[in-house]
């Protein structure tokens, strides 16, 4: 009997003593040592290798630490150790979510659930489990279930908070931003002031373009010297796109000045890539290049920074540099979002349509469903529709001249290089109690033969029923347009036309062909020059040489707004001034403003607008000098993706834009249509 009892003594001695040594390894694990802890679980093995407990914080350890394979195995052998016991049960569950076996473990978890409704371990890791598979519904149901059987568990209120944020990703992805906002709203509910859930929001805030929100959340973000400076940047981004890029600069260069007194290395580089951003938002182009220099050598190799060189390239419409650095990018992280849309926007600017199409279509397999690729392939769609196009017009002129047109214009792609067009137009002209009408038609095709090279070749009829006669003639109209270096466009042209300003003209039978050159140089520094001339030769014998040519300044970007000096030179072999305006020689000058916000440039609805005013001198022939004044003034609204509609008034007196007289007045409505969804040769 007394030696039972010494060695029941000695077996509960052990215990105890097991016990307490592995206080050391509890410890371990609650701090997240789980390499000490490993070894340490390990160590007690080697004495106790069945103690269950011993092997459970073991089998953790290395989970959490170096091998959920190796655990899971671990767990598996337990099993079969200890039928039916739920801790082992649960371990082996949660080993399973560590090595990523989501779909196992969720087969797990739910038998798990349904013989423990009420067992918090198995609800809140099932509710990870669905978080994990992106099951965000299902994620926040047992999640919930876990917080009624514990409420405000500290762990399954963190897990509620991650599975919120998964969630409300997940649905602005799919461009349910409300849904995703009152997600985030309502976390922030739970946890006030958390970063994380700032940082989303104003994310998303950014996504929707709704900037002073974003704002406003990066200001509750602003509670430190570190938070205060990645507020600083995230307000800056919401600056530009607001299109308020000088306030973007002050604020990237208060960021800088905030950053001398921090030390994070991440902070720095994100706090210097937005300062860069905004230099070259603001056309600061030779600074920015400094910074990106001197950033090439600090971070050699570093995708940032060649995203930073590309956007430059991008900017100052070097397009092969962007091209090699977003190669480059991809070169390094095939995943790179920066890479893949970024080079998916430099093929569209170079004119490689194609590649821009396969980058585009690329990044929204890696980023399922990203607004920003998504825009810009439905942009390149409504490049490539079929569209229908109808302007209707009336003027007048203070010689009692007036004339009512109908021009119909298609264009229909059948590739990203090939198209079909044709041009329907119907003018009547009456003057002098004379009635004028010509029927014009032509059609034919416009091929890009090389990203920078375009062929658009037509060719027609114009039948006309005038007054005391009736023709036809043939018409043609050969453009070629070439973009032969960097901010340069060419074009060279032969058109074939029937005179048609005013009914004693469209009578008269005269065909006038006309030779001609357009050229525009732009530069990085906002000054461009355009040239314009024409060589004309007419039916009559009559020969005509007019130069235009304009220097002009941009002052903004968005909406267009420039301004500058027009010049034009006009001279006719002969003068028939009864029939038409044909000085020896002609000159005007003028100063205009252009200011610009056209259909493109907005969202599926809005308002678009267009405004040219000038005003200067003209010279015709030795006659004094005359001031001559016009504006050209336009008002749309797009009603949808696919169709928009604007009106359009004009006057001017210059001389040289009549026939006839010194005083035209034009207005008129036009049409924009995409007949089809999507261009024919991509899938319906």
């Amino acid at each position: 009997m007394k030696f039972y009892t010494l060695l029941l003594g000695a077996i509960f001695y052990t215990i105890s003593a097991v016990s307490q040594n592995m206080q050391d390894g509890f410890a371990m694990l609650e701090k997240g040592d789980f390499a000490g802890a490993e070894t340490f679980f390990e160590r007690i093995l080697q004495t106790y290798p069945n103690n269950k407990t011993a092997n459970i914080c073991y089998g953790r350890a290395v989970g959490l630490h170096s091998s959920p394979e190796k655990a899971t195995q671990l767990f598996t052998r337990m099993l079969n150790e200890y039928p039916n016991d739920l801790e082992v049960e649960l371990n082996y569950a949660e080993s399973l979510l560590w090595g990523k076996q989501f779909e196992k473990a969720e087969t797990v978890y739910a038998g798990l659930t349904e013989k423990h409704p009420d067992n918090f371990a198995a609800l809140l890791g099932y509710a990870n489990t669905f978080s994990n598979l992106k099951k965000y519904t299902e994620a926040l149901t047992y999640v919930n279930k876990a917080l009624a059987v514990q409420p405000g568990n500290a762990n399954a209120m963190v897990s509620k908070k991650y599975i919120r944020l998964g969630y409300a990703y997940q649905l602005s992805q799919n461009q349910r931003y409300k849904e995703a906002e009152a997600l985030l709203l309502e976390n922030l509910h739970d946890f006030p002031g958390d970063k994380d859930i700032l940082r989303n929001l104003a994310n998303l805030y950014l996504v929707t373009k709704e900037t002073d929100k974003a704002t406003e959340t990066y200001r509750k973000m602003a509670t430190s010297a570190k938070d205060s400076i990645e507020a600083l940047n995230g307000i800056a981004l919401a600056a530009h796109i607001a299109e308020e890029n000088k306030t973007a600069l002050e604020l990237a260069i208060l960021s800088q000045e905030l950053m001398r007194g921090v030390q994070d290395s991440i902070l720095e580089r994100r706090s210097k890539e937005r300062y860069i951003q905004a230099l070259v938002w603001n056309r600061k182009f030779a600074l920015a290049k400094q910074h990106i220099d001197s950033a090439f050598t600090t971070y050699p190799n570093e995708n940032w920074v060649f995203a930073l060189h590309a956007t430059l390239g991008m900017y100052t419409s070097n397009i092969k540099q962007s091209l090699n650095d977003y190669r480059t990018i991809l070169h390094n992280d095939t995943s790179s979002f920066d890479g893949n849309l970024g080079i998916a926007n430099a093929y569209f600017a170079y004119g490689d349509i194609d590649k821009a199409y396969e980058a585009a279509e690329q990044t929204l397999e890696i980023f399922a469903n990203q607004k920003d690729a998504m825009q810009f392939i439905k942009k390149l769609d409504a490049a490539y529709t079929p569209s229908l196009q109808e302007k209707l017009s009336f003027s007048f002129d203070n010689g009692k001249n007036t004339a009512a047109t109908s021009l119909t214009s298609l264009e229909f792609p059948v590739s990203t290089r090939f198209s079909f067009i044709g041009y329907y137009q119907y003018r009547v002209a009456n003057g002098n109690e004379k009635r004028s009408a010509m029927n014009n038609a032509e059609a034919g095709f416009s091929y890009r033969i090389h990203p920078k090279v375009r062929l658009q070749a037509t060719g027609g009829i114009s039948a006309v029923n005038s007054y005391s006669t009736r023709y036809q003639n043939g018409v043609a109209n050969v453009l070629l347009k070439i973009d032969p270096f960097k901010l340069q466009n060419l074009e060279l042209g032969f058109k074939s036309e029937m005179q048609n300003y005013n009914a004693d003209l469209i009578n008269s039978e005269i065909q006038t062909n006309h030779m001609f050159l357009n050229y525009n140089l732009s530069t990085n520094f906002k000054l461009g020059w355009f040239t314009q001339y024409y060589f004309t030769t007419q039916s009559d014998d009559n020969v005509r040489n007019l130069l235009f040519t304009s220097l002009y300044y941009n002052i903004l970007s968005k909406p267009v707004l420039k301004t500058g000096f027009n010049y034009q030179y006009i001279t006719f072999k002969n003068q028939v001034p009864t029939m038409y305006f044909s000085p020896a020689n002609f000159n005007s000058v003028e100063i205009f403003v252009d200011l610009l916000k056209d259909a493109n440039s907005i969202t599926t609805k809005g308002f678009y607008y267009g405004l040219s005013a000038a005003a200067g001198y003209q010279f015709i022939e030795e006659l004094p000098k005359d001031p001559t004044f016009r504006f050209h003034l336009t008002y749309g609204y797009k009603v949808s993706d696919r169709f928009a509609a604007n009106a359009y008034a004009m006057h001017s007196n210059i001389a040289s834009t009549t026939a006839a007289g010194y005083n035209y007045t034009e207005f008129g409505v036009q049409l924009k249509w995409l007949i089809l969804e999507k261009p024919v040769f991509r899938k319906q």
